[in-house]
């Protein structure tokens, strides 16, 4: 059955009375802002019950949204919602603080989502995936020292000084360099050991030393791109809401925010277009601890090829449409802030001289 527009009307009125009142919504409540009947509403409401979109808790003669009825929302019905200029200035003049190292940022940013939507939060930052090195280059400096550069394929630069306790000609370390390019290019973190193994048994000690520590820096290196750090804030907000005074579900969902290698092996959402948030109602999420729930996510780029994930998690009785769009302008200003300076806060004016005013 097709859905008319007076049900998708219905339905989006039951999903934002419930949002804001967490209470089972009756037709008379509907009737007082359609023109229709209470019957004519009952009768409607029992077809969208029929067809998924609709629950009937058995205590209560009113209904309440199915995740089917929060996607059809979503997907559908859901006006998509502007932050005030003051909201904008405020999670703007939060982030403008570039010289923080990244993960407090990032911990700071998601403290901030968790007080803007009142529930739980998490930020992820994700690092390449399968990253490997594509060229070594090896750069004599005096006798006793050289600087070691690697590029990943997707052209993330790195270098470290390596000091030396004997003497090293420009021959030998082009040699070296020749050597680190055949045989360890191309090779994923985990295939680097095996690598370094088989060429231990060919190489003279002196020179197998060299490649070791240049080797260790590219398994560092690659470790580093390829880690997800995990932050977490807010988790008391779970316990403001009524659908987690069972102490068993909301404990449930307290252990799973608390466990870092579960948080981190969520998916990094492929965006596209101009929308960078994307949102799992109830049984859409993988995770068991998070059937009951709904996720919001959105993106945001670090550079260097890494990209990063905030999002909230609550009820499956949310305001979508708000937290999708703080938690958008969060991301957006994310990615301003690790591409390029964030304009100031409206508040701020510089003078001709560069200072604050």
């Amino acid at each position: 059955m097709e859905l008319t527009e007076r049900k998708k009307q219905i339905l989006r009125i039951i999903v934002e009375d419930y949002i804001a009142a967490a209470e089972p919504v009756g037709s008379k409540a509907i009737s007082a802002k359609l023109n229709l009947s209470s019957a004519t509403i009952r009768n409607e409401m029992a077809d969208l019950e029929e067809l998924g979109y609709l629950e009937k808790p058995h205590t209560s003669a009113g209904r309440v949204p199915s995740p089917k009825g929060y996607r059809l929302y979503v997907n559908e019905l859901m006006e998509q919602q502007r932050l005030s200029l003051e909201e904008t200035r405020q999670i703007n003049q939060a982030l403008h603080s570039k010289m923080q190292e990244l993960d407090r940022v990032i911990d700071q940013a998601g403290k901030m989502v968790s007080q803007l939507t009142n529930y739980p939060a998490f930020a992820l930052t994700g690092g390449t995936e399968r990253a490997v090195i594509s060229r070594f280059d090896l750069i004599l400096v005096d006798s006793n020292s050289f600087i070691a550069v690697i590029m990943t394929d997707s052209r993330q630069v790195r270098n470290k000084l390596f000091r030396l306790p004997n003497d090293l000609t420009e021959d030998q370390l082009q040699m070296l360099t020749t050597l680190l390019n055949t045989a360890f290019t191309g090779k994923t973190l985990e295939e680097l050991t095996p690598e370094l193994m088989r060429v231990a048994e060919h190489a003279a000690g002196s020179s197998y030393g060299l490649i070791s520590i240049v080797v260790s820096f590219a398994m560092e290196c690659l470790e580093n791109m390829e880690n997800r750090s995990v932050f977490t804030a807010g988790a008391s907000h779970l316990l403001e809401h009524p659908e987690y005074q069972d102490v068993g579900k909301a404990q449930r969902l307290l252990n799973y925010l608390s466990d870092t290698p579960k948080l981190s092996s969520l998916p990094m959402p492929v965006m596209s277009g101009e929308d960078n948030t994307r949102i799992l109602i109830g049984p859409e999420n993988v995770a068991e601890e998070l059937k009951d729930t709904s996720v919001v996510l959105a993106s945001y780029d670090i550079g260097d090829g890494m990209k990063g994930v905030i999002g909230v998690v609550g009820p499956t009785r949310m305001d979508y449409a708000k937290v999708a769009a703080k938690l958008s302008c969060v991301a957006e200003g994310l990615s301003h802030l690790f591409g390029q300076e964030l304009p100031p806060p409206e508040k701020e004016k510089t003078d001709g001289s560069g200072g604050n005013t």
